[in-house]
């Protein structure tokens, strides 16, 4: 018996990398598996259907249940599409991994208004229109699992990486409110912040001696723990972060913070700065 037999999952942005690693791995599980890929490059340029037919082939030839899909996850009818094929062909959606990326890295001032809203546009508002069309199937079942794809970018910034990691801090805040919005109809969200050498990473610096210590298949396991609700049927709202053989969990922490008792408990520029170390300590 797999952790996922029966289940329908859909995997977007599954053709290379972590995707297709999850793709294999559900499928190893029982799973019947949605291949998402608009097989564009790195930059979201083009568009094939290589991609996603390789990891169908890959899937059926071990045995396994797979359909293609190439809708583009930026607009509410492509994402729709996505979760309509799901249902026609396998009658459900229980699982759904938001995996799809770009990257246009530039430096603030170097960025152009395309590079920004590209990037937001696939990451985000992606992520957001494939949430919305796959729990609206998941509300009628009364059940389902989301997984967001977020980064350490998004919660910790990185150079040269403004509009990636506003985007994926966007999905940090997406995964909490629909995590808390969704959990009454029985769907659980949560996001995963991977680092792996992937065809998105390999020529960053980080990534240029590295092999097989970050790779897609050390994150593809995280994934089927958030989705095998025999495994997380009581975690959702988590950032599980995922660096080869170690594992994390993300949170946004508040100090503890410094009260003024005097003066209506306004504080003035200055009292901020004398007592500044004290009201950030955690």
């Amino acid at each position: 018996m797999g952790l996922l037999d029966g289940k329908v999952t859909i995997v977007t942005g599954a053709g290379n990398g972590i995707g297709r690693a999850s793709a294999l791995l559900f499928a190893r599980e029982g799973a019947r598996v949605v291949v998402n890929d608009f097989g564009g490059n790195r930059d979201g340029s083009g568009g094939s259907a290589t991609a996603a037919d390789s990891v169908v082939a890959e899937i059926v030839a071990a045995g396994g249940e797979a359909i293609a899909n190439y809708d583009s996850v930026v607009s509410k009818d492509g994402a729709e599409a996505i979760v309509a094929r799901a249902v026609s062909a396998f009658g459900q959606v229980d699982v759904l991994l938001n995996n799809a990326g770009i990257l246009r890295d530039k430096t603030l001032l170097k960025m152009s208004l395309g590079e920004w809203q590209s990037v937001l546009d696939v990451h985000l508002t992606g992520s957001f229109l494939c949430t919305q069309a796959a729990a609206l199937k998941m509300k009628e079942q009364g059940h389902g699992s989301i997984i967001n794809t977020t980064s350490v970018s998004g919660m910790l910034g990185n150079f040269g990486q403004s509009n990636y990691a506003a985007a994926k801090a966007g999905i940090y805040g997406l995964t909490r409110t629909a995590s808390i919005e969704l959990q009454r109809y029985g769907v659980r969200v949560n996001a995963v912040a991977p680092i792996a050498k992937t065809r998105m990473t390999e020529d960053l610096p980080m990534f240029e001696k590295i092999e097989d210590t970050l790779s897609p298949e050390h994150v593809a396991p995280a994934h089927l723990f958030l989705a095998a609700e025999a495994l997380s049927s009581d975690v959702t709202g988590v950032v599980l972060a995922v660096a080869g053989a170690r594992m994390s969990i993300f949170k946004v922490v508040e100090s503890a913070g410094k009260y003024k008792e005097s003066d209506g408990g306004v504080w003035s520029a200055q009292e901020i700065a004398d007592h500044f170390e004290s009201i950030r300590k955690v």
